[in-house]
């Protein structure tokens, strides 16, 4: 069957190039992209190829009869240059703002079209899943985590997930996000043949890591068992074609062990102070009474030295002390083993 076509006009050539390169870059479409400079290019093909989606500037729309555009088009978009949107059934996306912006409300609006359809991909990826949990608190374990996947982003294709039932992240990155977890989790079960769309809307990027932006409190937590959490896990991997993903663990979610249980490295945090030495004893009788010994078995137990500095920026985790520990460990125990 021919691939629909999805057109991208706009006459500011720098712009239009950018913008278009993000869009193939960022969201895996069932379009063909087509990008046009030039009115009178579009105009010579929209009299000759039918265009399922025509994402146009204002400026240039208006060289054209309506009419005509709709004819040989079954969707407009515009990119608004005025801040006025017209009151007709033309949805308009403010062409000056982020590009993240532009294309989250690109995908809504694709998404929301009922007559298109995206070949499965899901399964065909089996990513790594690396674990990172400890029943001592405030041991650095997300600090681990995000160095963890900065660093192995530069080498593998690597997501990070945050189940915290307070992370702080959107605090700590100083910005906000309109889709987290709970709206992954929420296509998922709805909407699964249109998540690869929307996936690249939801996932976000910090130093070269992807990441999806954590759940906002910690019952939205509890809404899923550990079945579930795996299954998004494994079929996210498969859409985004991840080598691993990263699962920064805490206590307050459903099916703890469950994913502890799938992984294929956990990490565990110890201090050497006597309340944390009693913690980890009784976790790992927990684990022994469960007969989870495969768990303690792919544990790695990790105990920092004092380190002097660690960076207040979560994108320079890169850096310092604890970035030197944690690539010995990336050398040593993950790509050596």
């Amino acid at each position: 069957m021919k691939q629909k076509i999805l057109a991208v006009c706009d006459t500011e050539e720098s712009y239009a190039y950018k913008l278009t390169e993000y869009l193939i870059e960022k969201v895996r479409i069932p379009y063909a992209v087509h990008l046009f400079t030039e009115a009178d290019r579009l105009r010579e093909f929209i009299a000759k190829t039918k265009v399922e989606i025509l994402l146009i500037a204002e400026s240039v729309l208006k060289r054209f009869e309506e009419e005509a555009v709709r004819q040989q088009t079954a969707q407009i978009i515009v990119l608004s240059e005025s801040g006025v949107f017209p009151g007709n059934d033309m949805p308009c996306i403010d062409k000056f703002q982020s590009p993240d912006k532009i294309l989250e409300a690109l995908t809504e609006t694709i998404a929301d079209l009922t007559d298109w359809t995206l070949e499965e991909t899901a399964g065909g990826m089996e990513a790594r899943l690396i674990g990172i949990y400890s029943p001592v608190k405030r041991c650095l374990q997300t600090t681990f985590a995000l160095t963890l996947g900065q660093l192995m982003a530069r080498e593998s294709k690597t997501l990070y997930i945050n189940f915290e039932n307070y992370s702080g992240f959107g605090q700590m990155l100083k910005r906000t996000f309109a889709m987290d977890m709970a709206d992954l989790m929420y296509y998922y079960r709805s909407a699964r043949e249109k998540l690869p769309l929307r996936l690249s809307a939801i996932i976000q990027n910090i130093n070269g890591l992807d990441y999806i932006p954590p759940l906002q409190s910690g019952a939205q937590v509890r809404e899923a068992d550990g079945d579930q959490w795996l299954e998004l896990c494994r079929y996210v991997a498969g859409i985004g074609q991840y080598e691993y993903i990263i699962l920064d663990l805490d206590d307050g979610m459903e099916g703890l062990f469950d994913l502890l249980g799938s992984c294929y490295r956990i990490y565990t945090i110890t201090k050497e102070d006597r309340f944390a030495a009693a913690k980890l004893n009784q976790y790992e009788q927990i684990l022994r009474f469960n007969e989870l010994e495969e768990i303690a078995g792919k544990t790695v137990k990790c105990r920092f030295p004092v380190f002097k500095e660690i960076p207040a920026d979560l994108e320079m985790m890169t850096h310092g002390e604890m970035a030197g520990y944690v690539k010995a460990i990336i050398k040593e125990d993950l790509y050596g083993g």
